[in-house]
């Protein structure tokens, strides 16, 4: 059975720390809709109904473009491990990027990563909570370092190009506001 909450208790913002991996849905008015898993440690709690996490350079720009039309966005946990339980966060998300006036100040929050191309601010109105009773146990055994090894491959002359051709636009032909330079 759910549980609803208007906020982001201390015991969920835990369990939130502890996760190794979350999942962010999106959807513009029309188009496709959007999920996508985040890892890495790429998210920070900064009070009872804002989360922010740092997003690193991929193949496509999705949760960009949609927010632009529609800033509705889910953010989803899930246990994998010990006691069963899945958090959805509901809310308002913008993203924010290099050269915004709040970049600074957002991307200091977390290490740094070669390839960071904005970080999404996340307004949380709805936390729930949910069984999980069908969600597997697996056993983490660490994050991935293709993303960081990929971006020091292309090098800042080379991510910018990429940005160009693959992050300014979603597959729906939806701009993402990437800059450009």
């Amino acid at each position: 059975m759910a549980t609803q909450y208007e906020q982001i208790t201390e015991r969920l913002q835990r369990f939130i720390e502890e996760q190794q991996m979350f999942f962010v849905g999106t959807a513009a008015p029309d188009g496709r809709v959007n999920v996508s898993p985040k890892g890495l440690d790429s998210l920070r709690v900064l009070g009872a109904n804002r989360v922010v996490w740092l997003n690193g350079t991929g193949s496509g720009n999705e949760t960009a473009a949609h927010l632009l039309r529609n800033p509705r966005i889910t953010v989803m946990f899930c246990a994998f491990e010990g006691k069963p339980l899945i958090l959805r966060l509901y809310g308002t998300a913008r993203a924010v990027h290099d050269g915004d006036a709040d970049w600074d100040g957002l991307i200091g929050l977390f290490p740094p990563m070669r390839g960071a191309r904005n970080v999404f601010d996340v307004t949380v109105d709805l936390v729930q909570t949910s069984c999980g009773f069908g969600v597997p146990l697996y056993e983490y055994e660490g994050q991935r370092t293709l993303m960081d090894s990929w971006a020091g491959n292309k090098g800042d002359d080379g991510i910018e190009p990429y940005h160009r051709e693959r992050n300014t636009h979603s597959i729906d032909g939806f701009p993402t506001g990437i800059p450009v330079r």
